[in-house]
């Protein structure tokens, strides 16, 4: 019996294939003569040969991202800016051309644990980040528990 099942299983089912590597890295390559887009890590299909070189062809999921509406806001004139970056001691946070009501920002880990919070009532704001351990960490600028933007920081 298990030999009729064996035979019958590879008799039915000759080829089954599965997908053997995970696509972890790709983008574009632009030059003179051409361009392509390219994955580090997909398994490659067939090989096309021609007159002017040959190419590798594989399974590749284009992609296109629509905009809906405009970005033509002219009385947004809003700048944020965090500085310096990386930072051994203090970092200032510059918000310019907006009124600062009801704004705070939230320091926190990669983790997204909380290190502390606090409210923003001027323009220029001073981040003390001395008393931090050398990591990458977040800030997140909040506008009544809105997230308008997060910076990355790297404390030295």
């Amino acid at each position: 019996m298990k030999t009729f099942t064996l035979a019958f299983f590879f008799f039915f089912f000759p080829k089954i294939m599965a997908q053997q590597v995970a696509v972890i890295s790709g983008g574009n390559a632009i030059g003179s003569n051409g361009s392509s887009s390219y994955s580090v890590g997909q398994v490659v299909f067939s090989n096309q040969t021609g007159s002017n070189g040959n190419t590798n062809e594989g399974v590749q999921q284009p992609f296109e991202i629509f905009v809906l509406g405009t970005d033509d806001f002219p009385d947004i004139k809003l700048e944020m800016t965090l500085y310096p970056n990386p930072t051994s001691g203090n970092a200032t946070l510059s918000i310019q051309n907006y009124a600062l009501e009801k704004w705070s920002y939230r320091l926190f880990d990669l983790n997204e644990r909380i290190i502390y919070e606090q409210k923003i009532s001027q323009s220029e704001t001073q981040i003390s980040l001395e008393n931090l351990s050398t990591a990458v960490y977040l800030i997140a600028i909040s506008d009544q528990n809105k997230t308008l933007k997060t910076f990355k920081i790297i404390k030295n």
